[in-house]
This record gives structure tokens, C-alpha cells and sequence, in this order.
């Protein structure tokens, strides 16, 4: 398989599904949405049409791979390859014209990240990576931020849909930080918060409750930036684990912040 094929014919796709995205916010009708779970957890007809796009390409890209995508698409595919999709992340941001929303893409092989774009819809602004090369913004390479210390950070958080037992530790964490940095953002896509520390805007990003298709591409672009992504004990298990920590030179200094309020 040549990869830095795979990887121009995917982010062509992104642009393309992105401005179906882009017209469709032109003329949107918030009667067309529907309400899953809850009144916060809301998913338009655009995230279901972009994921068929997606799919339906990414599978003559690469036939018989397997696909997990944050509206369904759940298939094991008959080679080691499996595409991890967020359509659209960051819907209600979407649903509010506010333009911080994007596309998430990570490609695995046998379980690793071999690919990883976030589409930024709204900036039509590209950030990829493969296997073996740097990352880049359209055709920039970018690093993570050269800050070192907590103090000089600015970093970005998430409030999940769905808090568990653990909601009073996670805000005595966001109380920390707010006292130790320059600040946090919280910007309501997972997606691009990780964009933006592999491109050095942010120096860390730290969440609970997240889902594969949340991160699968913007943790890869981070780790090909420079920089580290862990779960909150500082292990690997950030994909399936519900928890992620990605940072540039700050990563350690945020996890040991984290684990001793998380797992006291």
C-alpha cells in the first residue's frame, strides 16, 4: 500500500466532504435534528450523510478494510487495516454556526496509527500525518510548543455529556490548572483541541469520556508533532480508555497533576 497516496486521496475526500458540511450550515434547519439520549448529545442528518461519504470512498481506497465511526459504521474489515471516523466532531458547535468543528481520521494497521488528518471545516484548513513523517498544516510541518513549564501553558479541556462518579475530581483538576497556567479553553472538539497541540496553538489537552473516533486522528498528529498522549495514569491506553492526556514539553508535569487528584 502506498501511504502518501492513501493520504493525498483522503485529505482530497475531507475537503470534499467538508464543503457538503460548509453548504448544508448555510441553509440549516434545526428542526431536521434528532436527540439521542439526551438533549445534549445532539447528532444532525450531516453527520449521518458525511459518514457515508466517508465510507463509502475510504472503502474503494483501501477495499476490505474495517471501519468505527461515531454514527454506526461498525464493520471488521478482511485485512489488518480499520479507518476510526469522526464525521463531524464538535455537532454543537455545528448546530450553533459556532465554526469550531472538524473531521477526525485516524487509520490503523494491526492496532497502530498509521494515518491521522483532522479537517478543520470552517479554516478548509488540513492537519495530517503517516507513519514515518512529520505532521503537517496544509503543507507546514508543525511541532508542539516549546513551552516548558505549567505556568506558561495555555491549555484545553472538555466537559463530557455523560459525568460519572469521577465529576467532582475532574473539576478539582480544571480548579488546579486554572491556578497554575495561563488559562483554559474549552473549545468543543476533541478533534481539534489535538490539532492545535501537535501545531504548537496549545500546550495541552486533557478529557474523560472520550470515545476512539474522538481522538484516533488528532492523538496520532500530536505523538508525530513531538509530543506524548497517555491515559491519566500515563499509559497507552488512551483509544479505548476513555481517558487522554496529550501535551508537548508539559505532558509529565500534567499527568503527575492529574493522577493525584484521579486515582487518590
Amino acid at each position: 500500500m502506498n501511504l502518501v497516496w492513501l493520504e493525498k486521496e483522503t485529505l482530497a475526500l475531507c475537503e470534499e466532504v467538508g464543503a457538503f458540511i460548509g453548504k448544508e450550515l448555510e441553509g440549516f434547519d434545526l428542526s431536521r435534528i434528532e436527540q439521542k439520549g439526551s438533549s445534549s448529545n445532539l447528532v444532525s442528518y450531516v453527520d449521518k450523510e458525511s459518514e457515508k461519504k466517508l465510507v463509502d470512498r475510504l472503502s474503494k481506497l483501501l477495499p476490505g478494510s474495517g471501519f468505527l465511526a461515531e454514527e454506526g459504521t461498525d464493520q471488521k474489515g478482511v485485512n489488518d487495516y480499520t479507518w476510526i471516523i469522526d464525521p463531524l466532531d464538535g455537532t454543537t458547535n455545528y448546530l450553533h454556526g459556532l465554526p469550531i468543528f472538524a473531521i477526525s481520521i485516524g487509520l490503523q494497521r494491526n492496532e497502530k496509527t498509521i494515518l491521522g488528518i483532522v479537517y478543520d471545516v470552517s479554516q478548509r484548513t488540513s492537519y495530517h500525518a503517516i507513519e514515518g513523517g512529520p505532521a503537517f498544516c496544509n503543507e507546514k510541518e508543525i511541532h508542539i510548543s516549546s513551552i516548558t513549564t505549567l505556568e506558561e501553558s495555555l491549555l484545553a479541556t472538555g466537559f463530557p455529556y455523560y459525568h460519572s462518579e469521577k465529576k467532582e475530581d475532574y473539576l478539582e483538576i480544571i480548579k488546579l490548572f486554572l491556578e497554575k497556567t495561563h488559562g483554559i479553553r474549552r473549545l468543543g472538539s476533541a478533534a481539534m483541541d489535538l490539532a492545535y497541540v501537535a501545531s504548537g496553538k496549545l500546550e495541552g489537552f486533557f478529557e474523560y469520556n472520550l470515545k476512539p473516533w474522538d481522538v484516533a486522528g488528532g492523538a496520532f498528529l500530536v505523538q508525530q508533532a513531538g509530543g506524548t498522549v497517555t491515559d491519566f495514569s500515563g499509559g497507552s491506553n488512551f483509544l479505548y480508555g476513555g481517558e487522554l492526556c496529550a501535551a508537548g514539553k508539559v505532558h509529565a508535569e500534567m499527568v503527575k497533576a492529574i493522577e493525584k487528584i484521579w486515582f487518590r
